[in-house]
């Protein structure tokens, strides 16, 4: 992750113990789906709309770029696109998980054992 992404981050989000889950703090990105339901039909409706625009928007060129030059999320979206998933839920559903991931690896108490 770039400076640009980094300091983005940490001024929009500040402190992430002040969510109380990943999911939370994704959807205060703005990098959840959007689901369309009525009756017995669902659809996917791309991303919230609620949420940081701005911070949206930086998670997802980081996305593209975890996508493109790391081998894990590499794998992850192949297996995504393989399951005939367009590029755009792909790279959406990357920014989620990596987010998530990252919520749980910045707990105060996941630090002090880095330490």
């Amino acid at each position: 992750i770039g400076f640009i992404t980094a300091a983005t981050m940490r001024a929009e989000i500040a402190q992430f113990d002040r969510f109380d889950s990943g999911k939370q703090l994704a959807r205060y990105c703005g990098v959840t789906p959007r689901n369309a339901s009525s009756g017995e039909k669902q659809a996917d409706a791309g991303l919230v709309k609620a949420g940081n625009s701005g911070l949206r928007v930086v998670l997802v060129e980081a996305a593209q770029r975890l996508i493109n030059f790391d081998a894990y999320w590499g794998q992850f979206a192949r297996r995504l696109l393989d399951k005939g998933k367009p590029r755009n839920v792909v790279v959406a559903a990357v920014a989620n998980r990596w987010l998530r991931r990252l919520y749980h690896e910045m707990q105060p108490d996941r630090l002090a054992l880095a330490t």
